[in-house]
């Protein structure tokens, strides 16, 4: 079952404390972005953040589940009606991600 679209808006706007929120459909679902990066999936109208410690230790209660078949598990976060927690997760998981390599351009 794929996300429901007010749904997938109203995370980008619980999100939007953490700087540019966007989503963009993937799979049937959405991948959801803070400046350009990845930092979650939202299925079948669930929340997910990718994990990091740093996050851990934030979280009100911790469950961890897999987004969709076959995925690797991420933080399942069911409290998504608080702005401030969710873009201070938003911005830790940003914080703890790697940084993306950058492009050698070819002469």
């Amino acid at each position: 079952m794929a996300s429901n679209p007010d749904f997938v808006q109203y995370i980008v706007d619980q999100c939007s404390g953490a700087g540019e929120i966007t989503a963009r459909k993937m799979f049937g679902d959405y991948g959801i972005y803070c400046n350009g990066t990845i930092f979650g999936l939202i299925c079948d109208n669930a929340f997910f953040v990718k994990p990091t410690e740093p996050v851990r230790q934030m979280l009100r209660t911790e469950e961890m589940r897999p987004p969709y078949d076959g995925a690797k598990p991420y933080f399942y976060i069911e409290d998504v009606d608080d702005r401030d927690y969710l873009s201070s997760l938003v911005k830790a998981t940003c914080a703890a991600l790697p940084k993306p390599k950058s492009k050698s351009k070819r002469g």
